[in-house]
């Protein structure tokens, strides 16, 4: 579990891709990684292989290079990066279980105010409503006031512009969307208690 709330950006060393999947390595400044440890990264829930120095390792699943912008990742892409939470930690964000539910597409990059534009796929619109929460890379973020024609802005606060990969996107990139998993519940609950 984590909560959306960025600790580093990592830097991509190496992406090797075989027919298990993909052996990913990513520089950072975390430190005390040990293997065995969950860590987001872009809002990808991973499991660390193996660390060494500021490096680390994880073994990523042909479902994870396919549902995910994990796949797209070249040496030199910025990734970012939280360590899951602790019991009794301040919870900043929103429940973030890093099971990442579709690919958004950046439509629109504006620095006043601090905003983007993502479109995303049909089946994911009905979970976004205006102030509910989304992570987009990993980062926790509040919708913003429309969700129509396929598309939501989330604005930015310039602490978490400088210190996440958001700063990096460009109209066209490629962003891992998780919706809330409350919305997720409800909806589940809903759909028992009408019995379909």
């Amino acid at each position: 579990m984590f909560t959306g709330l960025v600790e580093a950006v990592g830097t991509v060393r190496a992406l090797k891709k075989h027919s298990r999947g993909a052996r990913l390595a990513v520089e950072s400044a975390l430190e005390d990684l040990l293997p065995g440890e969950s860590i987001s990264v872009n809002g990808v829930c991973q499991t660390i292989a193996e660390t060494a120095g500021n490096t680390f390792w994880c073994d990523v699943l042909p479902e994870t290079l396919r549902v995910s912008n994990i796949g797209l990742l070249r040496s030199g892409s910025h990734v970012n990066l939280e360590r899951a939470l602790l019991a009794g930690a301040r919870l900043g964000g929103h429940l973030v279980n890093g099971h990442v539910d579709g690919l958004g597409t950046i439509t629109a990059v504006i620095k006043k105010p601090l905003s983007i534009g993502i479109s995303v796929e049909p089946t994911l619109l009905k979970y976004f409503v205006p102030k509910g929460a989304v992570a987009v890379n990993g980062v926790s973020l509040t919708i913003g006031p429309a969700v129509r024609n396929g598309r939501f802005t989330v604005f930015i606060i310039p602490h978490t512009w400088e210190r996440t990969n958001l700063k990096d996107v460009t109209i066209g990139s490629t962003v891992n969307i998780e919706i809330d998993i409350i919305a997720k519940y409800v909806e589940q609950f809903c759909l028992h208690r009408e019995g379909k």
